[in-house]
């Protein structure tokens, strides 16, 4: 009898367990995640990225939903867009998200890489207002505020909201970091805020493919087509050419930062260019979309016998050998440094560009990153001429310069 008691207790405590479980675990089905909810909600008829992951687009009557994803939060979603023509009712059945009226006949815009896009899609007269003025080089933008069409704003990080205010901006444009807290008084002026997430994307044209959506808050669709078109076109043939050549030069990029070397991630954009362009990369295995964090150490051990060493630098003169080296005497255990080094010494110019080389990048006077992250076909061009000077017909570099000793400057042989 106690035996049978024993029994019919285990079994109904090993129901009970295993009920708890099921219904805890399995037997009821996790709420939808962003991407869930996007596929059951697109239709049909949903405009077509073709590089881009981050977002999409679906057209409605009457509208078009955007939808952004979370870059940081997988299945989840940053930001929906409804936009509507500025001349329209709004529609009766108006999908969740916030309204966007297009085109954008005022708009203030944070980013430099923006303003560019903006310039080339012909949409300048759109801009009303602008953050971060001294960081943003194109003429239209210093013209603009100089004659007061234009407003500048203040710091991005801490704009004067009265100013922008006063622009009766239909939008503001900015990009969104990982836990930024959000973005202050400027969510309660009832400016809608376009989070512009497209350096999040995976690849060079994925990022550069998002000029369609800005393409449509401007009402310069047919603009933005064209310009992704060539710039999808060019990229392609650049990468089929280097896929072409025999060699595949070892690359090291960029320089230290105070103590640490910050390396590009193998899935990085620039990771990813570089794969693109022919060359072997220390890292190219590595998984990450960002930058490592490296110490010198490491970064010698890994990279310092690689052939070439590309890197950028911020300054109004031109970078000089001796000049970089003043900055971190570690740099002349690189390969590259070395050959330079000699080559400044020895009266065999001719045999210089068989050498390994440092090459560098003057953001300050070059418009590298106005015009590479919606232009990553002229980075490519670029990096190709620099890894494959055997390739023939390849226009002169555009944002790189070889890096010279300071006593190389006076040879005329030397600087051709």
């Amino acid at each position: 009898m106690i035996q049978r008691y024993l029994s019919f207790i285990i079994y109904h405590l090993s129901f009970s367990v295993a009920l708890l479980l099921f219904t805890a675990c399995g037997g009821q089905r996790p709420p939808q995640s962003w991407a869930e909810r996007l596929q059951d909600t697109l239709a049909p008829d949903s405009l077509t990225f073709r590089y881009a992951r981050l977002i999409h687009v679906e057209q409605r009557e009457g509208c078009r939903v955007v939808y952004i994803d979370n870059p940081w939060r997988r299945g989840y979603g940053l930001h929906t867009y409804v936009l509507v023509p500025y001349d329209a009712p709004l529609p009766e059945d108006l999908p969740g998200g916030t309204v966007v009226r297009t085109p954008l006949r005022r708009s203030v815009v944070f980013t430099s890489v923006h303003c560019a896009l903006i310039d080339q899609l012909n949409a300048r007269g759109q801009v009303a207002g602008v953050a971060d003025l001294k960081y943003i080089k194109i003429p239209f933008v210093q013209e603009g505020v100089a004659r007061g069409v234009i407003e500048d704003c203040g710091d991005g990080m801490s704009p004067v909201v009265e100013k922008i205010v006063d622009t009766q901006a239909d939008a503001l444009l900015l990009s969104p970091f990982e836990n930024s807290g959000g973005y202050g008084r400027l969510e309660d002026i009832g400016i809608p805020i376009i989070e512009c997430a497209e350096y999040m994307e995976p690849s060079p044209l994925a990022r550069a493919e998002w000029m369609r959506f800005y393409g449509m808050l401007y009402g310069r669709e047919k603009e933005a087509e064209e310009l992704f078109a060539q710039v999808e076109a060019s990229y392609r043939q650049l990468k089929q050419q280097a896929a072409q050549a025999a060699q595949r030069p070892s690359v090291l990029v960029d320089k230290m930062a105070g103590s640490v070397w910050y390396v590009p991630g193998g899935r990085s954009t620039i990771g990813q260019m570089l794969a693109d362009a022919g060359a072997h990369y220390p890292w190219a295995a590595d998984t990450h979309s960002g930058s490592l964090q490296l110490p010198l150490e490491v970064v010698l051990e890994r990279a310092g016998q690689c052939q070439l060493w590309l890197l950028r630098y911020d300054s109004p003169r031109q970078l000089t050998l001796d000049a970089l080296l003043s900055e971190q005497d570690g740099y002349r255990m690189l390969r590259p440094v070395q050959a330079a080094s000699a080559s400044a010494h020895s009266s065999l110019f001719t045999l210089y560009s068989s050498l390994p080389s440092v090459f560098a990048c003057n953001v300050t006077t070059s418009m590298f990153y106005e015009e590479t992250p919606f232009r990553p076909d002229l980075l490519l061009q670029d990096f190709i001429h620099i890894l494959h000077p055997d390739i023939p017909n390849m226009p002169s570099l555009r944002y790189y310069h070889k890096v010279k000793s300071e006593e190389s400057f006076g040879s005329e042989e030397f600087l051709k």
